[in-house]
């Protein structure tokens, strides 16, 4: 089996039913609280590049923290991977990672193209 490891806000709803998706089929996923463990500029990167995406398709451009800190789509990849590193509260959520490709839990039915 595949190791599914989840960028987890229990707190959010989708990142909620996104693991109960995983549970349900009996993957028990490495829970990683990304609020409290904030993933580093690496991690980001490596998990930019399974998803096939750029930074800003990965951050919550809604946070207030986003609009504070003066970010756009205009700004450069490394800057917006910084911030990530930095404020993980900008990290859109829940993420889905195997060893060879992730997905962004929204809606959380995305979850299960991984399995």
């Amino acid at each position: 089996m595949t190791t599914i490891t989840i960028w987890h806000n229990p707190r959010c709803s989708k990142s909620r039913t996104a693991l109960a998706l995983l549970e349900e089929r009996e993957v028990e996923p490495t829970q990683v609280k990304y609020l409290e463990t904030p993933p580093t500029e690496s991690e980001i990167r490596h998990v930019l590049s399974l998803l096939g995406v750029s930074a800003i398709d990965l951050m919550r451009r809604g946070e207030a923290t986003f609009k504070e800190l003066n970010l756009s789509s205009d700004t450069s990849e490394d800057e917006l991977v910084s911030a990530m590193a930095s404020h993980p509260i900008l990290i859109e959520r829940p993420v889905i990672i195997s060893a060879t490709q992730a997905v962004i839990g929204r809606p959380p039915e995305n979850t299960l193209t991984l399995l």
